[in-house]
C-alpha cells in the first residue's frame, strides 16, 4: 500500500492553481481537484472555523 501525500506541490512546468477566495496563485498545480486556497486564506479559514463554537 502506498502512502498518498495530500500536499503536492506543482512541478516547475505546470501552472499553479488560483486561490478560490483571493485569486492569488497557490502552491498547488491546476490539475489538483477540489478547492484550492493560498497559504494566507488557508490560515484565515482555519482561524475562522477554529473559533466558531
Amino acid at each position: 500500500m502506498s502512502e498518498v501525500n495530500e500536499v503536492t506541490e506543482a512541478p516547475e512546468d505546470e501552472p499553479r492553481a488560483e486561490c478560490v477566495l483571493c485569486r492569488e496563485p497557490t502552491e498547488y498545480p491546476q490539475s489538483r481537484p477540489g478547492i484550492t486556497l493560498c497559504p494566507r486564506c488557508e490560515w484565515q479559514e482555519a482561524q475562522r472555523t477554529a473559533c466558531s463554537g
